[in-house]
């Protein structure tokens, strides 16, 4: 399977929510814990990671409900299997194991979408990096500017066991997402780069994705689009792109001037509009593909899909919007000794 060579023919689709999709089976702390950690020492219920362990069926399901609305790409439920992020649940000595089994759900999802269709065609496993809960641009502290609750040794440290973790589970592509600050996300970059060198072994892509996180057009640690693109292009990714924190009404303007400056393929998933005063997310699923539909007319994307608040439904109609539109072409980059000659 190349990856590559379906975005230079056609527009890929990327799934939905996963949180939302959870939160449909009003799972328990019991649900959480499963037989194995019925006596952990702490509460889990919103580890949502933590599930492809103890209800590994539940996730399977979700992934082959968005393999059946057309995703062609899957994410895996490791959005916090980080040891950082775990220790909120005192859980950091099952990241390695978390980032294994998340990997190996979306494989089998993979692998029973093929036998029940009898369809072929390709489908990829994303393995999802989050940002982390902790970030080395901003201070946690307001009477300490100076202040960071982690080093970059150790976000490179526990994003290398997440990498490992989620290539011996079996990814296609490794996807560095939601990134608010790119300071952690060049530690991600990095301990790929790092990871694959000492292993011997030829790179996943990568996929990268950040966060404009309100109408400023900037990250929440300050960088601007283009900014931020200029800060991640040196690892070469298959993509870039944005996703979370507005829904795609407000994040049009951004998804086309990231379309005119970025060299590899482009992607865009965002939320399904913005949260109301419930914290819900009202965007129906033809809403939703209305707008990435125009983006894939106007050629400011190569993978569409949906961030918060999206579902199955979602996925659906923008898969049905965007299958017979033409991807992005990546714009022709002139050096400026070509210029001179």
């Amino acid at each position: 399977m190349d990856i590559q060579k379906e975005l230079e023919n056609r527009i890929l689709v990327i799934d939905g929510a996963m949180g939302t999709m959870i939160q449909r089976h009003k799972l328990e702390e019991a649900d959480y814990r499963g037989t194995r950690f019925a006596n952990w020492h702490s509460d889990v219920k919103g580890n949502n990671d933590l599930l492809c362990i103890t209800q590994p069926e539940i996730i399977i399901g979700i992934h082959l409900q968005y393999l059946e609305a057309g995703a062609d790409i899957i994410e895996t439920n490791t959005f916090s299997s980080t040891t950082i992020a775990q220790a909120d649940y005192d859980m950091q000595s099952l990241a390695h194991e978390l980032n294994v089994a998340a990997a190996k759900c979306a494989k089998e999802a993979i692998k029973r979408y093929h036998e029940k269709t009898g369809n072929k065609e390709p489908k990829f496993v994303a393995g999802a990096i989050g940002p982390l809960n902790k970030t080395l641009s901003l201070s946690p502290d307001v009477n300490n500017p100076g202040f960071r609750a982690v080093t970059f040794d150790e976000v490179v440290e526990a994003y290398t066991e997440q990498i490992d973790g989620l290539v011996t589970g079996g990814v296609d592509i490794l996807l560095i997402e939601t990134i608010f600050d790119t300071l952690n996300a060049k530690a991600a970059i990095f301990a790929a780069k790092q990871y694959f060198k000492k292993k011997k072994q030829n790179p996943l892509p990568i996929m990268i994705s950040g966060t404009i996180t309100d109408a400023s057009g900037r990250t929440l640690s300050g960088q601007t689009l283009e900014a931020f693109y200029i800060s991640v292009m040196h690892a070469q990714p298959l993509s870039v792109g944005l996703n979370c924190a507005l829904g795609a009404k407000e994040m049009r303007g951004h998804i086309e001037e990231l379309s005119q400056i970025a060299t590899c393929f482009t992607s865009a998933y965002p939320n399904a509009g913005l949260p109301n005063a419930m914290g819900e997310y009202d965007e129906q699923p033809h809403e939703t593909a209305h707008f990435l539909e125009d983006w894939a007319k106007e050629g400011f994307v190569n993978i569409v899909g949906g961030c918060c608040g999206t579902t199955p439904d979602h996925i659906k109609h923008i898969a049905d919007h965007v299958k017979k539109i033409a991807p992005r072409k990546r714009p022709q980059v002139v050096t400026q000794l070509e210029e001179t000659n």
